[in-house]
């Protein structure tokens, strides 16, 4: 399928997804959203992609809603973002869901909804210089792209509330630092970063790596109890796996896995 902002191609198990229009800074727009949405579908329903990489072209990992898209709309715009995020949230939800690791690298900035994008993914390598900001209520704007949701979970409510209220600037060694971005890496690094990365966790046992993904996400919401159920429900699954008896005896007998996926 080919798309208007981003390209998208599958290999060796791994999915790589590249933000593709660098002379809008890879701006939310309504075609970015419908795009993202698109992929999302092509990735959940490919079951030779185990993990997926996602980096940008240009200067700008992405640089928030595109407002000159949203100017335009004039009495229209709630309308039209009601569109757009429709198919932004959606893809977000998607991404979030499958058990497929989504791996984010990000060089240059990434403001506003583009830093919304970045708190969806499962993990974040980080340009060395790139800088992160809500810049939301700067447009008159409140968040949206799940942020509420995830950074706050990940630097807790304070920090979250610091950076949607006063458009703090976060460098790249404070991101890391605040446990929004997983590690830092030279800037020319950051593609190779991130695709290794996904390649590593492609390379893992699909159930477990996927599915452990799952568990964590279903456990930091939950009761005592219920976390610890659907933990025992996906274990057990695994055990039953060939994946999960190999990894057992490949552990046992000092050995490397040979993961075949079932």
């Amino acid at each position: 399928m080919s798309y208007e902002t981003i390209t998208y191609e599958a290999a060796d198990g791994v999915g790589h997804l590249r933000l593709n229009r660098p002379g809008g800074a890879n701006a939310v727009s309504e075609a970015f959203a419908r795009d993202l949405r698109a992929v999302m579908i092509d990735i959940e329903f490919d079951p030779s992609v185990r993990a997926v990489s996602v980096t940008a072209e240009g200067k700008v990992f992405c640089a928030g809603g595109d407002l000159k898209e949203f100017n335009a709309q004039g009495a229209d715009l709630p309308k039209h973002g009601a569109k757009l995020l429709g198919d932004f949230h959606t893809a977000i939800y998607k991404m979030n869901r499958m058990p497929k690791p989504f791996v984010a690298g990000v060089r240059g900035a990434a403001g506003g909804a583009g830093l919304s994008f970045v708190g969806a993914f499962d993990l974040v390598v980080s340009g060395e210089s790139s800088k992160y900001t809500m810049a939301y209520t700067r447009a008159g704007m409140t968040p949206d792209g799940t942020s509420s949701y995830f950074i706050g979970r990940h630097i807790g409510l304070r920090r979250m509330l610091d950076l949607t209220l006063t458009n703090r600037v976060l460098d790249a060694a404070t991101a890391e630092a605040w446990g929004l971005v997983n590690r830092v890496v030279p800037d020319d690094e950051v593609d190779q970063a991130t695709a290794d990365l996904a390649a590593e966790l492609a390379a893992g046992a699909p159930f477990a790596v996927g599915h452990a993904k799952s568990v964590i996400y279903n456990g930091f919401d939950q009761m005592l109890e219920s976390a610890g159920e659907y933990e025992g429900t996906l274990i057990t699954t695994a055990m039953g796996t060939n994946d999960g008896q190999e990894g057992i005896a490949s552990f046992v007998e000092k050995r490397a896995p040979n993961w075949t996926g079932s």
